[in-house]
């Protein structure tokens, strides 16, 4: 599509049909399964550097938890089990549908007995840190098509939209709750229940009705600031809101999936930059569930992707909006 139809066609209506944004993801599907399932040397290279930069990384969660290495019995019990087992889970969950992590992740921490200011930023370095990677992989394995340098694509440019929306709700909420309300944290957990339960039954009837190809970029500035704040007040409910959005906007689910992954790592780390300025200024904000959280859901973040690319596209049509579904109503049971 050449750049003076795509101005043409956008003076008159913000929509455009055949969009580029999921050119790539679709054309994946259109591939035998063999070639979607196959990984090729430049891939396998990748990976191999990733696993270097990972424990580098992990080291460094350690550290900033307040334990050196030369402790062993302090750093092991940094590494909590169930908390391990839920990283890997629910990043699968996550990277593989856009949502999950946080919402779900949030109301099991703290019925282990961890307190929001324990929470609410180990999830934010933890998202900021898989949801970059998430996207990175999701480009790499052709779920999306991401660029640095203009021109920007279409997949590019919703990233920003969402992240800037994202990040905006995230500041003021975070101010809001925090420094001015105090919100309960079980308002907090209905309010974003219940309006992902709504989304996911939407989604879920959407599947019956009649499909159309038509990319309406405008839309996903409003669901990008109902996101931000969803996930500044909770540390969740950022996905949930922001796949099924975008595709309520026609995005493919493939995409939209790998598009929520970069654009929340990008919130996730505005968010994380908020907290350390509050922990800064004295609040109490605690790191020990970091290294746990990382070990499990950094591999899950690599692991996800590829199975996005291997499962065929309609099937996330259904999944997606079932799954998000799911976590409004276990999220809601736990509050009653």
């Amino acid at each position: 599509m050449s750049e003076g139809r795509i101005t043409d066609i956008e003076a008159v209506e913000p929509a455009y049909r055949e969009p580029e944004i999921d050119a790539v993801a679709r054309e994946l599907d259109d591939r035998p399964l063999a070639d979607r399932a196959r990984i090729g040397t430049r891939t396998r290279r990748r990976l191999g550097w990733l696993a270097l930069v990972f424990t580098v990384g992990l080291l460094a969660s350690v550290w900033a938890a307040g334990v050196r290495p030369a402790d062993p019995t302090a750093v092991s019990r940094l590494f909590v089990p169930s908390v391990i087992v839920a990283g890997v889970v629910f990043e699968t969950l996550d990277s593989a549908s856009g949502m999950g992590f946080g919402t779900a992740l949030s109301p099991l921490l703290f019925s282990l007995g961890y307190a929001p200011l324990e929470v609410v930023p180990a999830l934010f370095v933890t998202e900021s840190m898989t949801g970059l990677l998430a996207g990175a992989m999701h480009h790499e394995f052709e779920n999306a098509e991401f660029s640095i340098r203009p021109p920007l694509t279409d997949a590019t440019r919703a990233v920003i939209v969402l992240a800037a929306g994202g990040i905006t709700g995230t500041v003021i909420s975070v101010l809001i709750a925090y420094l001015a309300l105090g919100l309960p944290a079980a308002l907090i957990e209905g309010y974003v229940a219940v309006l992902v339960i709504g989304m996911g039954l939407v989604g879920i009837a959407r599947q019956s009705l009649p499909r159309s190809t038509v990319y309406r970029p405008r839309r996903l500035a409003g669901f990008a600031l109902l996101a931000g704040v969803n996930k500044g007040i909770s540390g969740a409910g950022f996905g949930p809101v922001v796949t099924l959005g975008q595709i309520f906007a026609g995005v493919y689910e493939k995409t939209a999936t790998a598009i929520t992954s970069l654009a929340e790592g990008l919130v996730s780390l505005v968010g994380t930059v908020v907290y350390l300025t509050l922990f800064a200024a004295g609040f109490a904000v605690d790191y020990r569930l970091l290294p746990s959280l990382l070990v499990g859901s950094v591999v899950a973040a690599v692991v996800a992707p590829y199975l996005v690319r291997v499962v065929p596209g309609n099937v996330l049509g259904y999944l997606i909006p079932a799954y998000a579904f799911g976590i409004g109503l276990v999220v809601l049971s736990q509050l009653v």
